[in-house]
């Protein structure tokens, strides 16, 4: 049986403004109507053996992955948080540490959560001519057939065969320009580097004992005083920000003398830039891929993402237009490899836009911000039936709350009531105060926020069922 390890890393800053900090693109519905880019990676496997997959992710995107596992029943794997991003060879490496407790051998296929595989079958066939390898001591890499001469991409060197699939591995190169490209193209023998592997976890230890021990040696530390807290696991935070940052291809890939490929051709994508989401997208006789209420006048090549509103072009080619609640882009084609900075900026001018949507997740539902002044904020919030907020109290705020659908249990000091539709209550400033939801239905209520100062870092939590601290970086807030 397969131990699927899935790596919902990264922050997808390419597709912003779609993908944000708190939301990244590995939980987005890019190629899929009903189901989540990290969804897809999951459902893809239906039809290999497999135990359900684990999960490696960061610590502030955990209730997201948790969800978003639960809502295909594939919860049980488990999720390994990471404190900070240490690259994949010690992120591997937690997996690998954690499955072999239970079974040393046990084969780990890591996959990365945002990639795109139109081709199940195709996929499935090359897992099936990898296990073979990776059960004699290979170290299995997926090589994909390229299409075009990629300058974006790692390339694979095949070298001797070793099956009707599988490869030797002569060499990793790094991405070439576009002439070393296009003889990489015509030769035959190099493949796109998918980052997706097959080995045991045994043979992944000790390669990684023999060629960066110092990696190996701060993930058994972090392991050592992990804990386990609902289906998420926690490492020991200051021994694995010790960890050195590395890549599996450079810590192991590369070093290791039982590198091996296999050849995978599915229709591989990892979505990388908008221009890479606009080339697998579905497209109109003008080359036009157009999603949401989009109206094209007289434009070509173009892709456009609405989510909220109108949005209309006229005369335009070779253009990215993705409007979202906050943000709207505009780039030509040719050049979103630069958004990337505009995130950056977005960070240096001390905004939010890069960090999340109007729209923010919880783990007991939702919030959208939909006004603000200088003295008060409004807020949409959903709370899930049987979801309860934090008991907590704000020093600079008072709120008020009308129910719009549901019925909300309130504690409001020393007194606990029911809302109902069309009713309101008020929390003043310093009142410890929880919102829960009892029923069967969605609570859905208006939330008013006034006072001096109206941060989301302006919470103490006294309790909390889903495990958040009194103050927590990057996601505080209800």
């Amino acid at each position: 049986m397969l131990h699927p390890v899935i790596m919902a890393g990264g922050s997808g800053s390419r597709l912003w403004p779609l993908s944000r900090q708190l939301n990244p693109k590995q939980f987005l519905k890019l190629t899929d109507e009903k189901l989540s880019m990290l969804q897809s990676t999951v459902m893809r496997l239906k039809g290999v053996e497999t135990a359900d997959p684990l999960l490696i992710c960061n610590e502030e995107h955990r209730f997201l992955a948790a969800e978003q596992l639960r809502q295909l029943g594939k919860e049980k794997g488990g999720i390994i948080l990471e404190p900070v991003g240490r690259n994949t060879a010690p992120a591997i490496a937690l997996a690998a540490l954690q499955l072999a407790e239970k079974n040393q051998d046990a084969l780990m296929l890591i996959l990365a959560a945002d990639h795109l595989i139109e081709d199940n079958k195709a996929f499935h066939t090359s897992i099936d001519a990898a296990i073979p390898l990776a059960e004699a001591g290979k170290l299995v890499t997926f090589g994909i057939v390229p299409t075009h001469p990629e300058t974006g991409y790692g390339y694979i060197q095949k070298g001797a065969s070793l099956s009707d699939r599988g490869f030797e591995v002569s060499r990793f190169v790094e991405k070439p320009d576009e002439a070393t490209a296009q003889n990489y193209m015509q030769s035959g023998d190099y493949f796109w580097n998918s980052g997706m592997f097959l080995f045991r976890c045994s043979r992944y230890l000790e390669e990684l004992q023999k060629h960066r021990p110092d990696i190996l040696e701060a993930c058994k530390k972090a392991m050592a005083s992990c804990s386990n807290d609902l289906h998420f696991t926690r490492v020991d935070a200051g021994a694995f920000a010790a960890c050195p940052e590395d890549s599996v291809d450079y810590a192991v890939m590369e070093k290791t003398t039982d590198a091996a490929m296999v050849t995978l051709d599915a229709g591989w994508s990892d979505i990388g830039s908008w221009s890479a989401y606009w080339e697998v997208s579905e497209k109109d006789e003008n080359g036009n891929s157009c999603e949401g209420d989009v109206i094209c006048q007289n434009s070509r090549n173009t892709l456009v993402r609405a989510e909220h509103r109108l949005v209309a072009t006229c005369g335009v080619d070779d253009l990215v237009i993705v409007e979202t609640k906050d943000a709207v882009l505009v780039a030509r084609r040719d050049k979103v490899q630069d958004v990337k900075k505009i995130v950056e900026r977005i960070k240096g001018d001390g905004r939010h836009e890069h960090m999340n949507h109007r729209e923010v997740y919880r783990p007991w539902g939702v919030y959208d911000s939909i006004g603000s002044g200088q003295r008060y904020q409004v807020k949409c919030i959903t709370v899930k039936p049987g979801a309860k907020l934090s008991v907590q109290m704000h020093h600079h705020r008072a709120e008020h709350w009308v129910v719009v659908s549901g019925t909300a249990k309130v504690t409001n000091g020393d007194k606990t009531y029911l809302v109902s539709e069309n009713e309101s209550t008020f929390i003043p400033i310093g009142q410890v105060h929880a919102l829960e939801n009892p029923g069967v239905i969605d609570l859905e209520l208006i939330e008013v926020q006034s006072g001096s100062y109206l941060g989301e870092d302006d919470i103490v939590r006294f309790e909390d069922r889903y495990g958040r601290v009194a103050k927590e970086p990057l996601v505080p807030g209800l």
